[in-house]
């Protein structure tokens, strides 16, 4: 059990970080493990309240590919991959965009006001938040490399910063869902962790946190000792070109590159599957996970 000093010197230790983060935006990409746990839920939801009453400005970029392949189980329609992103054509699209925006967005939303915040869901459609693409899925067969085209899979071509920034100056916490739209109103679905990158960079964020399934980033993913608590741009970018980064850490690592590359501060990769995972690594000395800084 905890006495009273003791919880005294963790808000102790805890105050210098208040300081810094005061008035600064944080954005959050929420996904994995986070987002199933119930228990997990509410933890982020506190999290995220108490950044926001210490005075942080705090941007919630949300995934659902679980929902999504769950609700599209029970249409009949099977979830189809290429190269790790979701074949989308027409009608997935519609779901997609009904269970990011309609289901997974409003949950969030009502769970952060339930806690006493005022939270606003958003997707790239609203005000073209997020201007998109079409992305191509790159597939090797026979020694060569193809562009296969994979429907309603885009990328960020541009994020309309402003929108952002209004809500957060009136005190809101806005909550985005992963979709654009490009010049001709055509929806697209988009990596979340992207969508949080290319936000980051357009608020010049003071960190973007990303939340997954996994402690961070390892020289040797079987040797827990070689964790990496802390890497610069050039040396993930170096990782990235020898393999030490590789797999399903790849599309974080590039996010996080990415958001410093257009205007974010620091990034985080961290283990959501922690409870209180972002307290952890905003207001302790320590820190958990890997930070990625320019």
């Amino acid at each position: 059990m905890f006495s009273p000093q003791d919880t005294a010197n963790l808000l102790v230790e805890a105050l210098p970080y208040f300081q810094k983060f005061s008035g600064k935006t944080v954005v959050v990409k929420y996904g994995g493990n986070a987002m199933i746990s119930e228990d997990l839920k509410a933890k982020v939801m506190q999290d995220v309240t108490l950044m926001k009453q210490v005075g942080m400005r705090p941007v919630i970029v949300h995934g659902g590919g679980p929902d999504i392949t769950g609700f599209l189980k029970k249409v009949g329609k099977d979830s189809e991959f290429v190269s790790g992103l979701r074949v989308t054509d027409e009608e997935t699209m519609e779901i997609v965009s009904m269970v990011l925006i309609g289901k997974v967005n409003a949950d969030v939303v009502m769970r952060l006001n339930v806690c006493g915040n005022r939270a606003v869901g958003l997707s790239g459609v609203d005000a073209e938040l997020i201007r998109a693409k079409k992305k191509l899925a790159i597939v090797h067969e026979d020694g060569a490399e193809h562009s296969v085209d994979i429907g309603h899979v885009g990328e960020v071509e541009n994020v309309n910063a402003g929108i952002l920034a209004d809500n957060l100056d009136r005190g809101y916490i806005p909550v985005v869902a992963p979709i654009g739209v490009d010049e001709d109103g055509a929806q697209y679905n988009i990596n979340a962790d992207y969508v949080a990158a290319a936000i980051a960079g357009a608020l010049h964020a003071e960190k973007l946190l990303l939340l997954t399934d996994v402690e961070g980033i390892y020289k040797d993913f079987s040797d827990k000792s070689s964790f990496i608590s802390s890497l610069t741009k050039a040396e993930a970018e170096s990782y990235i070109a020898d393999g030490t980064i590789s797999g399903g850490m790849i599309p974080k690592v590039e996010a996080c590159l990415t958001a410093l590359s257009q205007g974010a501060h620091k990034t985080s990769i961290i283990d959501g599957r922690l409870p209180h995972s972002l307290l952890l690594e905003l207001f302790t000395e320590q820190g958990i996970g890997t930070e990625i800084v320019q």
